[in-house]
């Protein structure tokens, strides 16, 4: 299947800073559409009708825990730096699960979606296992790191290079030791959130088609897009968040199964387990109530980001 181009790369930047967001994004980009299948034939769609692809947001996950310290800051001081401001907080309190959505002063940019759980609303058994295992956490990123972060202009294409893969691997490398198997399995009956961060770590959970950018009329919904990922065998989830004219839509592929590195009887094993899935949402219209202009809602509902989690 021919590979289209990393869909970050390709928004106008004006900035070092902005050049390393889509970079680092499309690095992150790479490896998820490796992993989800779903990714290559929606592209597979969208360049047979014609139509556009434009990120919505990217969603991370992450564990609140207090010892040692951590959740949504571990990775949203990253953004912080390269321009990201938060522009929306969310409460889940049947999942015990608490989020907030950054936006970038280039609204092309991807909004961010970081998630945290609350480590301490677990039951007992569940949130020793877990923080068993995040008492490895590495050390956060250096502030050291994120003063080259802000002076990246400054830096050398090998220094660039390399301070990209230095990002990519907060995201990409498991953040503490490799869990037992025994140990997920447990905690999974308890909160299947908590088990996928437990072997995926800070890995990207999902990337977003925006409808709204396909700019064609077969493609001009998300009934219409569902449709069209139906006939070339993608599986989708049974419902549409939001109703037809709702200021946010959303829906998604079925998640893919991915092989984990595991511990088993002390030793490296693997074992299958949910990774990640491809979203699609549908932006509606809303009035700015101190303006009284018309304009694109960008920001998340919680019940529809309760029903996909």
């Amino acid at each position: 299947m021919t590979y289209i181009h990393g869909p970050h790369r390709l928004i106008p930047t004006t900035s070092a800073q902005e050049r390393f967001l889509a970079e680092l994004f499309d690095t992150l980009w790479d490896r998820y559409r490796s992993r989800v299948s779903y990714v290559q034939m929606y592209e597979s769609v969208v360049r047979g009708a014609g139509a556009t692809f434009v990120n919505d947001h990217i969603a991370f996950r992450t564990f609140a825990c207090q010892q040692p310290m951590s959740g949504i800051a571990t990775l949203s001081r990253i953004f912080d730096v390269l321009g990201y401001r938060a522009a929306g907080c969310y409460h889940f309190e049947d999942k015990s699960l608490s989020a907030i959505h950054f936006q970038h002063p280039n609204g092309q940019f991807p909004k961010i979606f970081i998630s945290e759980l609350k480590v301490w609303e677990l039951p007992a058994e569940t949130r020793d296992t877990i923080l068993s295992t995040v008492a490895s956490h590495r050390l956060p990123i250096s502030e050291a790191r994120l003063a080259e972060l802000a002076a990246c202009d400054k830096l050398d294409a090998g220094q660039w290079s390399q301070l990209v893969e230095r990002v990519v691997s907060e995201f990409h490398d498991l953040p503490w030791n490799l869990p037992d198997k025994n140990d997920v399995a447990a905690v999974n009956k308890a909160s299947q959130y908590a088990a996928w961060v437990l072997v995926h770590g800070y890995n990207v959970n999902h990337f977003t088609s925006l409808i709204n950018s396909h700019g064609i009329e077969a493609l001009e919904d998300i009934e219409k897009t569902i449709a069209a990922l139906h006939r070339v065998g993608v599986p989708m989830k049974t419902e549409i968040e939001g109703a037809r004219g709702s200021k946010l839509r959303q829906t998604a592929t079925e998640a893919v199964l991915i092989d984990v590195d595991v511990i088993d009887g002390g030793q490296q094993a693997k074992m299958p387990w949910t990774y990640a899935y491809f979203e699609l949402a549908e932006r509606g219209d809303v009035t700015n109530h101190e303006s009284g202009q018309r304009g694109r809602f960008e920001g998340f509902l919680g019940p529809q980001a309760t029903n996909l989690f």
